[in-house]
């Protein structure tokens, strides 16, 4: 569950992205430490051989590569060839991608609140994650629908091919979505997810984290990304994170708990911006 495809039909709230086979298939057998990051970004590639160089693999800035040994569902999880550019006055029915991508119905406040979408109460930690969604000069992205996608407390998505021999929560799906205000600022109520078994090496676990996909004003502009929660001993034995080569770039993608965010006797809080573009861009999930 460690993604959703960038060039795939959005999905309605109760749909969830599926664990690669990969991901729940392979074990070498062999345990791992702390996964070394590698070194700085290569330098920037002509932009008419750019799209030649991804499709093999070869790094580009402000982006992990795409074949990423440690990560090894990397490698079955990117196109090969470079991408074919859509004409629109060829294709006349392509202009449906240009347009803005909301689900089938209206976004609501308990869409953005995952801990009300049932009867009952979910079991686990209540937390409060907001933030602002910036562009590179520090203004805010307004209007922006921002998406979510998690497991639940004992590190359990409700999905079916999920095989997590964890309990299923009947009170929490763990998806969720809202729109960003006039200050670009998003806000999720939500339970903490448990950390899961992978089966990308002997004895993998993904540490706690949370997808969060931005839509932009067109489904051609979807990111994905995730974040992380300050202080998980697993972080530093991620194989996913560690493929983001800047540390600086990695530690943008780790929350930071925040006291004014947090509600007595209610939940915690938790503070992640987004800057989508520009030097300072959060990464996201180009192209894999």
């Amino acid at each position: 569950m460690e993604r959703a495809p960038m060039t795939a039909s959005p999905a309605p709230l109760g749909d969830f992205t599926a664990p690669d086979a990969s991901d729940a298939a392979v074990d070498t057998g062999s345990g791992v430490g702390p996964v070394a990051a590698p070194g700085p970004d290569s330098e920037a590639a002509p932009d008419t051989v750019g799209e030649r160089e991804r499709a093999v693999g070869v790094a580009v800035p402000g982006q992990p590569v795409r074949d990423y040994p440690p990560y090894r569902g990397s490698g079955l999880r990117h196109p090969r060839q470079p991408l074919v550019e859509i004409d629109a006055l060829a294709d006349p029915e392509s202009v449906e991608l240009s347009g803005p991508v909301f689900g089938v119905t209206d976004v609501t406040d308990l869409d953005a609140d995952l801990t009300r979408q049932h009867a009952g109460e979910p079991l686990g930690e209540r937390i409060t994650v907001s933030g602002r969604i910036l562009d590179r000069t520090g203004r805010p992205v307004r209007g922006q629908l921002v998406e979510i996608w998690q497991a639940n407390a004992a590190g359990r998505y409700a999905h079916h091919r999920d095989r997590h021999r964890a309990p299923l929560d009947p009170h929490f799906t763990g998806a969720g979505r809202c729109v960003t205000d006039d200050t670009g600022r998003y806000s999720f109520t939500t339970i903490k997810p448990g950390a899961y078994p992978w089966g990308n090496h002997h004895n993998a676990w993904r540490p706690a984290h949370i997808h969060f996909s931005f839509f932009g004003s067109a489904f051609t502009q979807r990111l994905v990304t995730q974040m992380y929660f300050p202080g998980d001993p697993l972080i530093a034995y991620d194989p996913i994170l560690a493929s983001v080569t800047a540390p600086e770039a990695r530690a943008r993608l780790v929350a930071a708990y925040d006291p004014e965010l947090s509600s007595p006797d209610w939940s915690l809080g938790y503070r992640w911006d987004v800057i989508l573009d520009g030097p300072s861009a959060t990464w996201t999930e180009e192209g894999r």
